[in-house]
């Protein structure tokens, strides 16, 4: 008889439930009672493994802070696998947007612990376009890296509206047009702005 799975560890227990109801109902609507609720401690037992609201926010928003895994794809391929994986996640029925928009959105200048961490996370997206486009070769990687960020961004907050995952073509055929004009090699050429003539 095989043995059965260990349950994961109460810190870990706390840390999933919040991640869960602070990305889906909101870090102001959850409190610490509801977390503690879902999942049958006391909040005293919470309080044992964060001290605090600020704290759980903080953990939660760090564990969402994952690095890009290295790939082996091209630089050209990573980059634009991005808003094919953006279209996938906005077909999902529990998206609701960045995490860490929506965090500074509901917090505002109250927390600068989570203003600076969203910082850092976008940083580090925005960094991640860039050191592709240095492989690529590709004209100011500094400024098309912000475009692109720009592109992922606006394609979600589209999303969030239109409740439509088509926006993440939209913006992927548009970062394909800026890829080409910084004379990167896009579908096997690169491809040159096509203009329309009346």
């Amino acid at each position: 008889m095989a043995p059965l799975p260990a349950k994961p560890a109460m810190k870990d227990r706390i840390l999933e439930t919040a991640d869960r109801l602070f990305y889906l109902q909101g870090i102001r609507a959850v409190g610490v009672d509801t977390i503690a609720a879902e999942i049958g401690i006391s909040k005293r037992t919470l309080y044992n493994h964060f001290p605090s609201k600020d704290a759980l926010i903080s953990a939660y928003l760090a564990r969402r802070f994952v690095q890009p895994r290295p790939s082996d794809k091209s630089p050209v391929d990573q980059i634009l696998d991005t808003f094919d994986a953006l279209e996938r996640r906005f077909a999902a029925r529990d998206f609701r947007g960045c995490p860490f928009v929506n965090a500074v959105a509901e917090l505002g200048g109250e927390d600068k612990s989570v203003r600076k961490i969203a910082i850092a996370f976008k940083e580090s997206r925005r960094l991640w376009f860039r050191d592709l486009l240095v492989q690529l070769g590709a004209a100011d990687p500094e400024g098309l890296a912000t475009q692109l960020a720009l592109l992922v961004d606006g394609s979600i907050a589209q999303d969030l509206v239109r409740n439509d995952p088509a926006m993440a073509r939209a913006a992927k055929a548009a970062a394909t047009v800026l890829l080409a004009n910084a004379g990167v090699q896009v579908g096997g050429a690169a491809q040159k702005p096509q203009v329309k003539t009346r």
